[in-house]
């Protein structure tokens, strides 16, 4: 079993920023990489940005040069740094994990925060 918990959605303006964060616990044997996804009212999910167990990243289109993808220090936790928000950013945000958890690999998502922008 693994418990991935978001917390940093909120309301704010346009232009401004917002941090998200994650922290995966249970019976978690490895993690190759970890990532945040949303999804917007009649759109797919779609990736945001992944980091990789040794720093590697990858960011959508749409966001490069205003989000930053970190792993914290206990390696089970990821941070999604957002800057210069638009209302098109606006959307529920998923906490990733990718390796394996109780035998078992493969994706493994929170319950989502909301981010919405708007004034």
């Amino acid at each position: 079993q693994v418990q991935l918990v978001e917390s940093g959605g909120g309301l704010v303006q346009p232009g401004g920023s917002l941090r998200l964060s994650c922290a995966a616990s249970g019976s978690i044997f490895s993690i190759n990489a970890m990532g945040w996804y949303r999804q917007a009212p009649g759109k797919q999910r779609e990736l945001v940005a992944t980091i990789t167990r040794d720093g590697s990243t990858n960011y959508a289109d749409s966001v490069k040069g205003r989000f930053t993808i970190s792993m914290g220090n206990a390696k089970n936790t990821v941070y999604l740094q957002m800057n210069i928000l638009k209302p098109e950013d606006t959307a529920v945000f998923y906490c990733a994990l990718y390796g394996v958890v109780s035998d078992r690999q493969g994706w493994y998502w929170g319950q989502g925060t909301q981010v919405t922008v708007s004034s």
